[in-house]
């Protein structure tokens, strides 16, 4: 039975890592399920060949910490795309509200089982994350109630158990009301546990004194760093991004598509296409002969700050070579903090570093995003390629590139500041992943083989404000990208100063 349920389930392994919430499944499953199965009391007819096998492969599958980030993942997803919960667990990727279409239709629709709603409760419960807890215990409980009775030996939870952990993430939240129906029901089913007996008289206490019920609604964490947060939010969910003449929400409802939030600072108004400046296609040399038989595909995406995007400029077989090399090398992506480098959450993916010794595919690659530039990439102009892998709900929240203290630990290379961005994308994603412009207010969609390119610097030197950018998360699919980062010295007489200082 549980054979058949994998086989089911999977039957295009592709399309499996791509829908975020059968890859949550499939964590799970290797990570708990399938050791619950193994070790259960059905399997005692065959336990020495079940345990044998599953030692041999054990090292290999997704532990506890694939697991709860992987619920992490989703949750992720819940919040920056406004994706409601029970729609979630239908299979379903809508925008809460009616009238939004999905802003991913995976080709097989699969729901999340009781157990797997009760785990991702309970991942945000046990950090005391209260606003996601009740949303997926509440889907828990009404799933294990539709099932009451049936038993499947793969669950780790129970009715009971999303009853209990339901009713204290209420209490926590100031619903004592609410927690005390709920404790009362879990005491229907187990009248002769003594904790919630006393959590019962406890609410029952609380609420004859006149405890009311918290008139504050229950709001979800925020990280005191992402103080732009709505703005990155609203620009991740535009519709397939915003890239030059597209016009972002053309063609979109209101209700789907809202305005822009003022947080930190206004952002800059967006302008209708025909009112845009200097925005075009063209073929490009840029006076390199490198360029004069192939040029390169430039749309210019933004003037304020300068983006372009060049299409085309990696082929199929180079982006599969450069996945392919930096695969093995593949490390937990790391941040600058102060003069140090660590883990955040706010950085979800996985890196490498590629140099250009390393195959000639790189080597000419480098050598294309010089001529494209017009920048010297020479060491130790530039630092190393980057190759970036964002797999279930990977992002970047927002960020500069450049640094904002000359304690980072981008000084160490001795060579300024850095004063441009080219990123190439190495793959195609079936919704999410868009880079989205905070204080600019404008996102580019995933455009596969097509690289972006960035000033991060102005020409006096001084960061741009307007670069502040962010990955949104991916919501379907597998998110390729290369980094190159050029350094200020040795640029010097290839992008000058100009003579206004204030440039």
């Amino acid at each position: 039975r549980f054979y058949e349920k994998v086989h089911a389930l999977h039957q295009d392994p592709e399309a499996s890592v791509n829908n975020p919430l059968l890859a949550f499944s499939l964590i799970k499953r290797l990570h708990s399920d399938w050791p619950n199965i193994i070790y259960s009391d059905e399997a005692t007819e065959n336990t020495q060949a079940l345990h044998d096998g599953f030692k041999e492969v054990e090292q290999e599958l997704p532990g506890a910490e694939d697991l709860d980030g992987a619920a992490w993942a989703l949750m992720r997803l819940q919040d920056v795309y406004a994706l409601s919960v029970k729609g979630m667990a239908n299979g379903i990727f809508q925008r809460a509200g009616a009238g939004c279409p999905p802003l991913y239709s995976p080709g097989r629709r699969v729901s999340l089982s009781a157990d797997d709603c009760f785990h991702i409760g309970k991942v945000a419960y046990d950090m005391g994350d209260y606003y996601h807890s009740i949303a997926w215990l509440e889907e828990a409980v009404g799933l294990f109630r539709l099932s009451y009775g049936s038993w499947n030996p793969e669950d780790r939870s129970s009715l009971e158990d999303a009853l209990d952990h339901l009713a204290f993430s209420y209490f926590m939240a100031g619903n004592i009301s609410y927690a005390l129906s709920l404790s009362k029901e879990f005491l229907h089913y187990d009248p002769s546990n003594r904790r919630v007996s006393r959590n019962v008289a406890k609410y029952k206490k609380l609420l004859e004194m006149g405890t009311l019920v918290s008139a504050e609604p229950l709001r979800r964490p925020n990280g005191t760093r992402l103080q732009s947060r709505d703005a990155y939010e609203e620009l991740c969910q535009r519709p397939g991004g915003q890239v030059g003449l597209a016009g972002g929400c053309c063609g979109t409802p209101d209700h789907c598509c809202p305005p822009p939030h003022t947080l930190l600072g206004p952002l800059s108004p967006q302008l209708a296409p025909e009112h845009l400046p200097h925005l075009s296609c063209s073929y490009e040399t840029n006076g390199n002969p490198y360029l004069l038989l192939q040029p390169a595909k430039k749309e210019m995406v933004q003037v304020q700050p300068y983006v372009a995007l060049y299409h085309d400029f990696i082929s199929d077989v180079e982006a599969e070579t450069i996945k392919g090399l930096a695969g093995p090398w593949l490390q937990r992506s790391v941040v600058a903090s102060g003069e140090k480098q660590q883990k955040a959450e706010y950085r979800i993916s996985k890196s490498a570093w590629l140099k250009d010794t390393a195959d000639p595919v790189v080597r000419a690659l480098e050598q294309r995003i010089a001529a494209v530039t017009g920048l010297d990439l020479r060491p130790p102009y530039a630092e190393y390629l980057q190759v970036v892998n964002y797999g279930l709900g990977g992002h970047y929240e927002p960020h500069f590139d450049h640094a904002t203290s000359r304690k980072s630990p981008l000084y160490r290379m001795k060579s300024g500041n850095r004063i441009a961005t080219v990123m190439i994308y190495l793959s195609a994603v079936e919704a999410g992943g868009s880079t989205a412009f905070i204080y600019a207010n404008f996102s580019v969609p995933v455009v596969k083989n097509a690289a972006l390119f960035w000033w991060n610097l102005r020409r006096n030197g001084d960061g741009d404000g307007d670069t502040l950018h962010a990955g949104c998360p991916v919501l379907a699919g597998d998110k390729w990208v290369a980094n190159k980062w050029i350094h200020e010295y040795g640029q010097e007489f290839r992008r000058p100063c100009s003579a206004d200082p204030q440039d």
